[in-house]
């Protein structure tokens, strides 16, 4: 059956900030309490947007979460009016009051596992809510993640949506940036990869020492199992720890999938030998030839990988056949590895073109173009049955253009998470677009 893919691009929301919450990702902390720019930050990604889905891809969005989240500031002590609460945050836990206004939720990437329908035992498409349990400023996330996938697949003939796991150590699950997906074309039964940092219930493991492993194996099997999928299809991989200790926190830092391609780091994996061997014999099991495109650390160091989000891209499928990759700006600033990226067009291989974007605001919070996308193979029953409101058209865009311009600030510091005029801004922000999106129920604001 054919399909589609459309990437659901997190919509940058009005209280972008940085806080630098996110321990063992080095952007994020490279840059912590340095201001921000939202305004600046939610037009970079539409931008992105806009010029996909005028390329041909499926492009639609994914909206913002409300911020402050007052439910986790009340659930820990703080009472009084949302001014009240909101001062004494920022008096006595500054760093609990810029996890309640986390901008975390923009990386679409990592608001759920999805499954298409041509993989699943009943024929639909699956959602697992990732519970992020492993960050304060991230664990609330998966409600609102729940409610507006529910939104926006509503209807159950065709989709399911699954709620978290459960939010306790041996199921941390961090969503489709350890999950990777490969097929003959997006409407064919697929391999579904799924990246692991360490094994809960094994204590002889192998574990990073430096930074936390997000994703258990255990986390990985329990989505595979919700989503009805085939064992034979299904492969897990460890990630190699020694690369989580250098700051690749989650596997599409280091790894990026699509169709029968697999672009990665040699050091990506815990045992690449093993990792190919058995993406190659699943993949092959499908009728594919399977084709990984291996970057040694001698062409780009790890170092480099993380600075420049070279993996942390978007591969995208062409009418031609042939792959685009698309990257953050960051890779033509960084030496070895535009080099490596010179190299590899020259090739003429699986990937023949470089879309580049500006993604500054993201990417000094930590996120690179496929943080900010959750890729979804729709049958074209499947396109006609979602919410058509969040798809990315032109008359959408320039909605959304207006919407940003008219209740965006252009600078955001650490002191501002403390006025009570930004949550107002903030709440009246989001009213306003879930009339945008005409989605009258996207958010529980009582």
């Amino acid at each position: 059956m054919s399909a589609r893919e459309f990437n659901f691009d997190g919509l940058v929301g009005p209280s972008h900030n940085y806080a630098g919450l996110s321990f063992g990702n080095v952007a994020s902390f490279n840059n912590v309490k340095s201001a921000s720019n939202p305004k600046l930050a939610a037009l970079q990604g539409l931008a992105k947007m806009r010029a996909l889905a005028a390329r041909g891809f499926g492009q639609a969005v994914m909206p913002p979460q409300v911020r402050p989240n007052f439910r986790l500031l009340r659930s820990v002590g703080f009472t009084g009016t949302d001014a009240e609460v909101l001062a004494k945050a920022a008096k006595q836990a500054p760093v609990i009051l810029a996890s309640a206004y986390s901008a975390s939720p923009m990386w679409t990437a990592n608001a759920a596992t999805v499954s298409p329908s041509a993989d699943s035992a009943d024929g639909r498409a699956h959602f697992t809510a990732a519970n992020l349990n492993n960050k304060l400023h991230r664990a609330f996330e998966h409600t609102q993640s729940a409610r507006s996938l529910r939104a926006i697949f509503a209807d159950q003939k065709h989709f399911a949506v699954h709620d978290a796991l459960p939010g306790t150590p041996a199921f941390g699950d961090e969503g489709a940036a350890n999950h990777t997906r490969f097929a003959k074309d997006h409407g064919s039964a697929g391999v579904e990869l799924f990246v692991y940092g360490r094994t809960e219930f094994d204590a002889a493991a192998p574990a990073p020492k430096r930074f936390p492993a997000r994703q258990t194996l255990e986390a990985s099997q329990a989505v595979a199992r919700l989503h009805g999928l085939s064992r034979e299809r299904t492969v897990y991989v460890q990630q190699n720890p020694d690369v989580i200790d250098q700051g690749v926190f989650h596997n599409d830092v280091i790894a990026v999938g699509n169709g029968n391609v697999l672009f990665y780091h040699e050091q990506a994996f815990a045992d690449e030998a093993d990792a190919i061997e058995r993406l190659r014999r699943a993949v092959g099991d499908l009728g594919a030839e399977f084709n990984p495109i291996r970057v040694a650390t001698a062409q780009v160091a790890v170092a480099d990988t993380v600075a420049s989000y070279l993996f942390n891209s978007q591969l995208l499928t062409k009418d031609s056949g042939k792959m685009a990759l698309v990257v953050p700006q960051e890779c033509q600033e960084n030496a070895s590895v535009a080099r490596y990226l010179e190299g590899l067009l020259a090739e003429q291989g699986a990937i023949d073109e470089l879309i580049t974007f500006d993604l500054r605001q993201s990417m000094r919070n930590g996120g690179g173009p496929a943080c900010l996308r959750l890729r979804v193979a729709l049958t074209g029953a499947e396109a006609a049955a979602m919410h058509q409101g969040v798809v990315m058209t032109e008359t959408l865009y320039h909605a959304l253009v207006a919407w940003v311009e008219k209740h965006y600030r252009d600078s955001l510091s650490p002191d501002d998470l403390a006025d009570p005029q930004l949550a107002i801004e903030v709440r009246t922000a989001l009213e306003d677009l879930s009339r945008i999106l005409n989605l009258p129920d996207l958010y529980d604001l009582s």
